[in-house]
């Protein structure tokens, strides 16, 4: 029972992320603050992954505190138990751990944060990682090699978030004196630089294991206190080894909606928050809100459960299901018309852009697909699980206008809560389509791809699997070049047309923003920002 209960536990925070990536980030039904004004200007020429509308602003001035208006509350601050990305605890995270290493937005290229650098082997089967010298935890103790060596260990035995994959490639991680950790490979990897970024990259002291969990890093700020669904606060480490912090504080606060975390960020209340529904990011566009963006694709989606004796089951199903709907009018009704609407999987704002095209809207064909598979043995009837939320219930209706219209009938199924589609959907997986995310990200799509479109993937749960998707995912691992990686990726957006795991409609804009006042923020990986420079004028 216990392995019962721990299996569903990590199956819980994967799936609380995955949701949240799209369909229940947005669960307020009022418009945004300035959706007058973004519906009449297109904001989408702004969308992009990066920086966006950031200025110097001088001077830094120090003191202070910086507020986030959190999307979720993270009641403990322990990279082998929370995903990383921003709306799961990882601002936070790295505030006071630090990472090895940063995604670096506006050079596409993994660069060294808290290690001093990084080298691959000629065939990248063989990494070599240097630290800085002098870098200490918190509480005094260094932060030398055996200590990253120790907190991958034991992220890897608490089974982490990026365990699994770590454990498929990873052969072994050595300490070779104080400040060199090497790390071998079973295959060539180029991208393995992306894991230190992550989880496995937030390197935690010893000394946090000492009873309860208390997180002790090397990062800038350091664990304060915490008052559950009140706030969450980090104090500046006066000994960073990048020097002290130009703020004193960073104060989390969890309002649990983004209308109100726009709203408060507008009154002064906060200084920084997540948008993630295109019309809630466009009106920030509009009002000139500095921020970083990170477009997510196959997120906020329907998933298919492919297993034998559901409808899914048959490809046709699939494919008529993607063909019958129009991403236009998807976002025109769910989203007000905000953001880019494209089956595409990367759409031609992403470095992974090909020439391969989607499946198109074409409800001839749709309908052409559906009499054959009834005419097999399908009886039409297709159940949606979906969210609650006004975002979720609009998706709803018209996926079903659209589906009826081709010749299925579609049971819309309302979930209580983010619990009970997660339990459904990942545990028993007893769903025809569900509102999920499979979320991959511009820094690094492999790794999600893997995880739920591999065959192998621990994420899969129940889409469709097979032999020819496997081979492009992992020729993509192993692929070095640009022109390389574009190939494969071409191939992955033709296979996936053939197998439609999930239902394609555009990417999602993710929009950490800040009030004008705020300078000095620093991007990386999954959305998340860094703090150490910030500072409020």
């Amino acid at each position: 029972m216990a392995h019962r209960y721990a299996r569903r536990s990590r199956w819980l925070q994967a799936g609380v992320a995955l949701i949240t990536a799209g369909a229940l980030a947005a669960c307020s039904p009022a418009a945004a603050p300035s959706e007058t004004k973004a519906s009449r200007v297109d904001n989408t020429k702004n969308y992009k992954n990066g920086l966006v509308g950031v200025t110097d602003g001088g001077s830094p001035v120090k003191g202070g505190t910086l507020t986030f208006a959190a999307t979720a509350e993270t009641p403990v601050l322990d990279p082998a138990k929370n995903i990383y990305s921003a709306t799961t605890g990882a601002i936070e995270m790295s505030a006071v751990f630090d990472v090895l290493m940063r995604w670096d937005s506006e050079s596409g290229e993994i660069v060294p944060q808290l290690a001093k650098e990084l080298k691959a082997s000629g065939d990248y089967k063989t990494w070599t990682l240097t630290l800085r010298d002098g870098v200490k935890f918190s509480d005094g103790t260094p932060l030398d090699a055996g200590a990253v060596v120790w907190s991958i260990d034991r992220y890897l035995d608490r089974k982490g978030t990026e365990s699994a994959l770590w454990n498929l490639n990873v052969t072994s991680t050595e300490a070779s004196g104080d400040s060199t950790v090497v790390f071998k490979l079973k295959k060539r990897w180029p991208g393995f630089d992306n894991l230190l970024t992550s989880g496995p990259g937030l390197i935690v002291a010893k000394a946090s294991d000492k009873g309860t969990f208390t997180p002790i890093g090397a990062g800038p700020f350091v664990f304060e206190r915490y008052a559950p669904q009140e706030e969450l606060v980090l104090k500046a480490n006066e000994a960073y080894w990048d020097g002290r912090p130009n703020l004193d504080r960073v104060r989390m606060v969890f309002l649990n909606d983004a209308q109100a975390s726009r709203e408060s960020l507008d009154a002064g209340s906060v200084d920084m928050t997540i948008l993630r529904q295109p019309d809630h990011v466009d009106a920030a566009l509009a009002d000139g809100l500095p921020g970083y963006m990170n477009l997510l694709t196959l997120t906020s989606l329907p998933i298919i459960n492919a297993a034998e004796g559901r409808p899914g089951h048959d490809a046709r199903v699939h494919q008529a299901m993607q063909l019958a709907i129009d991403p236009k009018l998807i976002y025109q009704r769910v989203y007000k018309g905000a953001g880019t609407p494209t089956a595409e999987i990367f759409s031609t704002y992403s470095r992974w852009h090909t020439d391969a095209k989607p499946l198109g809207y074409d409800p001839a064909k749709a309908k052409r697909l559906v009499q054959e598979a009834k005419a097999a043995g399908f009886d039409g009837k297709i159940k949606y699980l979906h969210g609650q939320d006004p975002t979720s219930r609009a998706m709803g209706l018209t996926l079903k206008a659209a589906l009826d219209a081709v010749g299925f009938t579609v049971e819309l199924v309302g979930a209580r809560t983010v619990q009970d589609i997660i339990g459904k959907v990942a545990v028993e997986r007893d769903y025809d389509v569900a509102t999920w995310g499979i979320t991959l990200r511009e820094s690094d799509p492999y790794s999600r791809m893997y995880a739920a479109l591999h065959s192998k993937g621990t994420l899969t749960h129940g889409v469709h699997t097979g032999p020819e998707m496997d081979a492009i995912i992992e020729d993509l691992q192993g692929a070095e070049t640009k022109e390389e990686q574009l190939k494969v990726m071409a191939r992955f957006q033709e296979q996936w047309n053939k197998d439609v795991p999930a239902l394609c409609f555009g990417p999602i804009p993710e929009y950490v923003t800040w009030a004008k006042r705020v300078h000095g923020v620093v991007d990386t990986a999954t959305s998340v920002v860094l703090l150490g420079k910030a500072w409020v004028a």
